[in-house]
């Protein structure tokens, strides 16, 4: 049957009707329901394997695991939480602050993460009273699909309507556009081109950005440890995720050393004329990324490089030359490849990943490796980042993790430096609107001087 969009739209509106006054505890089991269905076991192992099935890219364990940890983080960041009804109150300013929800959202899923995108936002927009409409990407649509088929099951077993979460089984273009004029706010995850054409839709949107993730490790890091979390981070699926490293930057006195330990932890160091050919075949117009070359394992990449590299090599290194269009190593690969920077001046090397990131994935995230706070407090101050990760393995904690305080998610927000309309993780907290309830509390009228006293002490008034 074809999908009928508004069609669609109506029967989530009418879910969304059902649900829009329930109270907390109602919500609270409707969340646990879902979850609970996500994480079964062979739920989980169907959807990753299909995933991997039907896109090519990725792996299927990585994603099964994923999808566990990603439910269960976000259900572990709700946990307690209010969101209906009376949510907070200030006595003192007279301020009571009520949960309304937003509506029907557009949920724009990417074809890297077509299952655990669902399962993170599923959970949201459920504990905020919201309905949701899937799109998914033409590459992983069945999978997607498959997906909410078991979030509808679980709402099924406790009575709750079923359309607050649909999915759009032919997708298109088109009807992606016309989903999201028709939804009353979108979430859309996926690359930077898209956020254009999420906010020509007209309506409130949550969008996210490139990912160009740079780790630097300096003098006082454990390198056999900080090579050992860039490792588990850069391999996971694959290197799917947009916050796996793209680079490493060593400080030039522990370089050698520091490779030797990303050596012993798979790492391929690439010849110069292996570089080469590696960029002939990742960019083949010298522009555009070879779709065929993302999140695929490393042995398919090398050899359809031309290279010939060892049994139990994990992930390619190259290093950094140049930072812009002339060196697309210094951009965003959505590989298992791993371009490497050198560094003398701390400084300098902060100047250094500004351009980097203003070329590709400024707003998004950075990593660091090191026992010297000045320069963790440096980084977070100083480069436009949403998020700042320190001695993690980065794509394990920047998004959520059991090691972490950031909150889990599989859609981050990488700010106005992205053209986004926020920063930070999204999560429930974004699918609510609030109003707030004022009554009289005691009148204060402040003066000048209290306000601006010590501009006062110091100019005087004239």
């Amino acid at each position: 049957m074809e999908d009928n969009i508004q069609e669609m739209y109506q029967r989530a509106r009418k879910a969304f009707d059902e649900v829009r006054f329930w109270p907390q505890e109602k919500v609270d089991e409707m969340v646990q329901a879902v979850a609970w269905e996500l994480l079964k076991d062979d739920v989980r192992h169907k959807l990753g394997h299909m995933a991997v099935d039907e896109s090519g890219i990725g792996n299927a364990e990585d994603k099964v695991n994923k999808i566990k940890n990603k439910t269960l983080g976000t259900l572990y960041d709700m946990r307690n939480t209010k969101t209906c009804d009376l949510i907070e109150e200030n006595k003192a300013l007279g301020i009571r602050k009520y949960a309304k929800p937003i509506g029907v959202i557009a949920n724009v899923v990417p074809c890297t993460n077509p299952e655990s995108t669902i399962c993170c936002l599923a959970l949201s927009t459920l504990k905020t009273r919201n309905a949701q409409i899937v799109s998914p990407h033409p590459r992983t649509q069945k999978t997607s699909f498959e997906t909410v088929q078991h979030v509808r099951k679980a709402l099924e077993r406790i009575g709750a309507p079923v359309d607050l979460v649909q999915c759009i089984e032919k997708t298109n273009h088109a009807k992606t556009s016309e989903l999201m004029a028709h939804c009353d706010s979108a979430v859309a995850t996926g690359g930077a081109a898209l956020v254009k054409v999420v906010y020509a839709a007209g309506k409130p949107a949550q969008t996210v950005g490139a990912g160009n993730v740079v780790s630097i490790v300096d003098e006082t890091a454990d390198l056999a440890a900080a090579a050992h979390k860039i490792r588990l981070s850069k391999v996971a699926n694959n290197s799917a995720s947009c916050s796996s490293e793209n680079a490493v930057a060593l400080y030039e006195g522990i370089f050698d050393d520091a490779i030797e330990a990303l050596k012993a932890e798979g790492g391929y160091m690439c010849s110069t004329e292996e570089r080469e050919k590696l960029r002939q075949y990742m960019w083949p117009d010298g522009t555009h990324l070879n779709r065929e070359i993302v999140a695929r394992p490393v042995k398919f990449i090398a050899e359809n490089a031309g290279l010939t590299v060892p049994e139990d090599t994990r992930f390619l290194m190259v290093i950094g030359e140049k930072i812009g269009p002339e060196d697309r190593f210094s951009g965003e690969k959505i590989s298992l490849v791993l371009t490497v920077w050198k560094w003398s001046d701390f400084d300098e090397m902060l100047e250094r990943l500004e351009k980097i990131l203003q070329f590709s994935g400024e707003g998004h995230s950075a990593s660091i490796h090191t026992e010297n706070d000045e320069r963790r407090v440096k980084l977070a101050q100083r480069i436009n980042v949403g998020r700042v990760v320190c001695n993690m393995p980065h794509a394990h904690a920047n998004s959520g993790g059991w090691n972490t305080g950031l909150p889990t998610t599989d859609t981050l927000g990488c700010g106005s430096w992205a053209g986004n309309i926020f920063s930070g993780n999204v999560n429930w907290l974004n699918f609510m609107n609030i109003t707030m309830l004022a009554i009289p509390k005691e009148e204060y009228i402040p003066t000048v001087e209290d306000l601006c006293g010590n501009y006062l002490k110091k100019w005087g008034k004239d």
